[in-house]
């Protein structure tokens, strides 16, 4: 066991901890905790998107899906650049009317009560399922480190992140992500030289092995309506159309991309932060992408087998091969990604947890709305209510299968509904709330058999699921007129 490795390791996990408690002093108010008190600045916010995006399932996924294919994914990238223009024209104006704490109180000025909550509580399914899953990409990395079980792996990093978090809110979170992002920004510029390092004639050699296997391939333009091309993952129509509209999806409704736009001090600055975010993403996914296609060639020239699951591939290398101190450095880097993306969920499914049902709850019932400050003692019982339930959905995640994919799946069978009914919301008037949630529930329903019943890839799964929910919708809609005219 290299101790000065982990000692790095050690220092990094205590220092950011302690960082991000620091901020319990400004916390006061609901808007303190869930908001940042709206003070932070649009570039923090560009980093704290890209960190909450990104997470462990790229930093140890995407070089594994390049090790194992080439440059494809970058398709379902240039995706989300549509997404965000989409997002910035049709989604943030309508967030900035008023002061608004979450995404779904838009869908009750639309449309009811009971479709916020209906949206609400999907998001928190969403959410915590998919969580699950970067909680225990998570643990592959520490048990590779540490040597310990899964389990305690998981303990440790959740217990970590979730005291910061309840500490010091939204502004614990948006400045550890700015921090940690450039972390693991750097640890992986550093691993890729080290890794090049071991590779003998350098990157000529890189690109005369991986070129001559098409690794960098990036752009697959085949296109066909038969069963075969909708079970390719990455097409270009695939990659740019999916990635449009799972990211259009998760920045546009859900609640972990939203808050931080509602962060930001005006609209125009939470636009710049949103736009901003894609250079570095591309960046992020380009630079990973260019480590698995090394990790190949290094492989290939050694004639040694690669660990399994792919997905150790990355840390697994770092930490066998890398001098002492730097994989320290990169295993904190990937470690960072990790606590980044966890603290934002904690906090966007606390804020859902009491803004969207508890406070609602209370109101319609007739009673005191609880003070600033009881809420916000709620509010953290709630922080720490979700990082249990993480825990519990980490250890589930083992079964399910490779992480980047499992978590990019497992959103996309939800996000469907999600945005089709927020695209209702913004794109017509006529809808009511019973055939909106009509329409959820058939968009909801087709996508579990798509997911358990088709071999349709994931990168459609959010598109035709919005479709879906969209249609359904307006035609329960025209459906309850014909009747009410007849009636």
């Amino acid at each position: 066991m290299r101790f000065f490795d982990l000692g790095v390791i050690v220092v990094y996990l205590l220092g950011i901890t302690w960082f991000g408690a620091q901020f319990r002093s400004s916390q006061k108010t609901l808007k303190d905790y869930f908001l940042g008190g709206k003070r932070a600045p649009w570039w923090a916010i560009a980093f704290s998107i890209v960190s909450a995006e990104t997470s462990t399932l790229t930093v140890i996924g995407t070089p594994a899906l390049s090790f194992g294919g080439n440059f494809g994914f970058l398709q379902v990238v240039f995706g989300y650049l549509l997404a965000r223009i989409i997002i910035s024209v049709l989604f943030l104006p309508h967030y900035f009317r008023g002061e608004m704490f979450t995404a779904y109180e838009l869908m009750q000025h639309r449309f009811g009560l009971r479709i916020r909550k209906l949206t609400a509580g999907l998001f928190l399914i969403l959410r915590a399922l998919a969580e699950g899953v970067r909680v225990f990409a998570i643990s592959i990395v520490i048990s590779i480190v540490l040597g310990t079980g899964e389990m305690a792996s998981i303990a440790l990093i959740v217990c970590l992140t979730l005291f910061y978090t309840f500490e010091g809110g939204m502004t614990a979170v948006i400045w550890t992500d700015v921090i940690q992002m450039f972390l693991y920004v750097a640890g992986a510029i550093l691993s890729f030289f080290v890794i090049l390092e071991h590779i003998p004639g350098g990157w000529p050699h890189v690109l005369e092995v991986a070129g001559g296997l098409a690794k960098f391939q990036i752009f697959d333009f085949s296109f066909s309506l038969t069963q075969e091309f909708f079970s390719r993952t990455y097409t270009f129509w695939a990659g740019v159309l999916g990635g449009c509209f799972l990211t259009t999806a998760s920045h546009g409704t859900e609640q972990l991309m939203v808050q931080r736009y509602l962060a930001a001090k005006s609209q125009a600055e939470g636009r710049a932060a949103l736009l901003a975010s894609w250079v570095v993403i591309f960046f992020q996914f380009t630079l990973f992408l260019v480590i698995g296609v090394l990790l190949f060639v290094y492989y290939h020239d050694t004639n040694l087998s690669a660990p399994n699951p792919p997905d150790r591939i990355y840390p697994e290398f770092i930490w066998n091969n890398l001098p002492a101190g730097v994989a320290g450095i990169v295993i904190a880097a990937i470690l960072a990604a990790a606590m980044s993306n966890l603290s934002a969920a904690l906090n966007s499914l606390a804020s859902t947890t009491i803004m969207d049902f508890y406070r609602p709850l209370v109101s319609s019932r007739g009673g005191n709305v609880p003070s600033e400050s009881r809420l916000l003692k709620l509010a953290r019982r709630a922080t720490l209510a979700w990082g249990v339930i993480l825990f519990l959905i980490g250890l589930l995640a083992r079964q399910w299968g490779p992480v980047l994919e499992a978590g990019l799946s497992i959103a996309s069978i939800l996000y469907g509904s999600l945005l089709g009914v927020f695209l209702l919301g913004l794109l017509t008037r006529r809808v009511g709330e019973t055939a909106a949630m009509i329409g959820m529930v058939a968009g909801f329903v087709l996508m579990l058999y798509i997911k358990f019943g088709t071999s349709i890839a994931w990168t459609w799964y959010v598109m035709i699921g919005t479709a879906i929910t969209f249609f359904s919708a307006l035609a329960a809609s025209l459906f309850a007129k014909k009747r009410a005219q007849n009636g």
